[in-house]
């Protein structure tokens, strides 16, 4: 698929996440571990870089960052490579450890920052092998996760002094055991997915702030911020799915009934409705026979693989957004 816009704003909070390359581990053991973080500190400092809060999977990292100086993709050039050349000279490998670019999401800090935090620490205990266990027990195994910025969080004792963590804790009157409870209460009682939110692929925040930003980058001399806005400008879902149902050539009730043989066609509708026009996968499922969120969710993620898989349907999502963009 086209490339998500980059936003680079002086001030700006962020969401950064990488993959390893073909899904796989970008950390073999905690000398790994260590390394990373001691790469990423180095990186901070150098780029004066703000980091909020963090953590690392087997072969995935979120990072909540902000920056005083709007360098973003100079930081995390930096750090990638940094930290990739430490793995490959460790493990004698060569090669890209990362897969593509890393995914960076603008965040309205009053609105999101919070709810995103939690989300992010809450990634240890989302996993397969946590899941279903009693919530006591996911409670221990996520206070005692060491590659985390949740330990800290909680305990006064366990922060690092390259961590920020008053811009969260601000939000919930400076009080490590009220975020406790904030996260633990999500674990219970559940929590509302941040990505439903994301406009255009690339900022997350409530209607005025999309607009403060799509007015920043489209100003004059604010190139080097963002080349294009048009991912930003959200359409009407039945605009999207009549530019899909042009370009392949199916029956528009065909593609949102419940039974039909265009699956493929039927999910590229839904992910080019939830990236341009801006709507949540609840609403999409609506339009698509009364469908489940989770539904939907899940034949994005296939779509994902079978375009890793299929040429053709690849240069036909490709030509759709091209189209969309226009």
């Amino acid at each position: 698929m086209a490339r998500a816009l980059r936003i680079l704003i002086p001030g700006a909070h962020y969401h950064v996440t990488c993959r390893g390359n073909e899904r796989k581990a970008i950390f073999k053991d905690d000398s790994d571990r260590e390394a990373f973080l001691e790469k990423l500190r180095g990186s901070l400092a150098i780029y004066q870089v703000e980091l909020h809060a963090y953590v690392l999977m087997s072969n995935h990292f979120h990072l909540m960052v902000s920056t005083p100086r709007g360098n973003l993709s100079e930081f995390m050039r930096h750090f990638n490579v940094s930290y990739t050349s430490v793995y490959n000279r460790r493990h004698k490998r060569v090669g890209h450890l990362y897969q593509g670019r890393y995914q960076a999401i603008l965040i309205d800090q009053d609105s999101y920052l919070l709810e995103l935090s939690r989300y992010v620490h809450l990634n240890p205990v989302r996993i397969r092998p946590h899941q279903g266990k009693p919530i006591q027990e996911q409670i221990r195994e996520l206070e005692k996760y060491r590659w985390s910025s949740y330990p800290g969080y909680v305990d006064g004792k366990k922060k690092h002094s390259w961590v920020r963590y008053d811009s969260v804790l601000g939000q919930i009157g400076e009080s490590r055991a009220r975020y406790r409870h904030f996260v633990v209460e999500g674990m219970r009682g559940g929590y509302t997915t941040p990505w439903e939110s994301v406009t255009g692929q690339v900022v997350l925040g409530e209607p005025d702030f999309v607009e403060k930003v799509k007015r920043r980058i489209d100003k004059p001399g604010s190139k080097r911020e963002q080349p294009s806005i048009g991912q930003l400008q959200a359409k009407a879902p039945q605009t999207v799915l009549r530019e899909v149902v042009r370009h392949f050539g199916v029956d528009g009730k065909r593609l949102t009934g419940k039974r039909t043989g265009f699956r493929d066609e039927r999910a590229v509708a839904m992910e080019m409705i939830y990236r341009y026009a801006g709507v949540s996968q609840a609403e999409i499922g609506r339009m698509f026979e009364g469908l489940d969120y989770t539904a939907v969710s899940r034949e994005r993620t296939r779509l994902r693989r079978r375009i890793e898989e299929q040429p053709a349907l690849s240069k036909a999502v490709k030509g759709i957004e091209m189209k969309l963009m226009s």
